[in-house]
């Protein structure tokens, strides 16, 4: 008596390797992101012909109307957890002489005599070094 034999069915792919690629890419991504806070307001910065991007630690805004913003506050209070910010980094990572630098993300229709009043407050706070966010022209 002969049997015929069934017919085999063809291997389904894996989709294992596939799995691996997207849970690689995911670890990724989340490794490169650099997550950052909203900004508190829109803010249009001033036109510059200089075209290198201004780093910082941190980044204070200040409105038209000359509203303080950093992080979730902004007015007086601003300053209090900007400063407050600064003294709890500098206690984890040891700040240099210099220590952190503050960006400025100002609007370009801001009061220039209520910023320079500010930069003495902001020197209170014991920011050394400040640079002010521009966009190119």
């Amino acid at each position: 008596m002969q049997f015929e034999m069934p017919a085999q069915r063809p291997r389904s792919e894996s989709v294992v390797p596939m799995i691996n690629i997207v849970f690689l890419l995911l670890i990724f991504f989340l490794m490169t992101a650099q997550i950052a806070p909203p900004a508190p307001f829109e803010v249009t910065p001033p036109e510059a012909e200089n075209e290198t991007p201004a780093e910082g630690t941190f980044t204070l805004h200040i409105s038209p109307g000359g509203t303080l913003g950093y992080a979730d506050a902004e007015g007086d209070s601003a300053l209090k957890a900007l400063a407050a910010a600064r003294e709890s980094h500098c206690q984890e990572v040891a700040c240099d002489e210099t220590g952190p630098v503050l960006l400025l993300r100002v609007d370009g229709a801001a009061d220039g005599a209520a910023l320079a009043k500010l930069m003495g407050q902001i020197g209170e706070t014991g920011f050394q070094t400040v640079k002010l966010v521009t966009r190119a022209n």
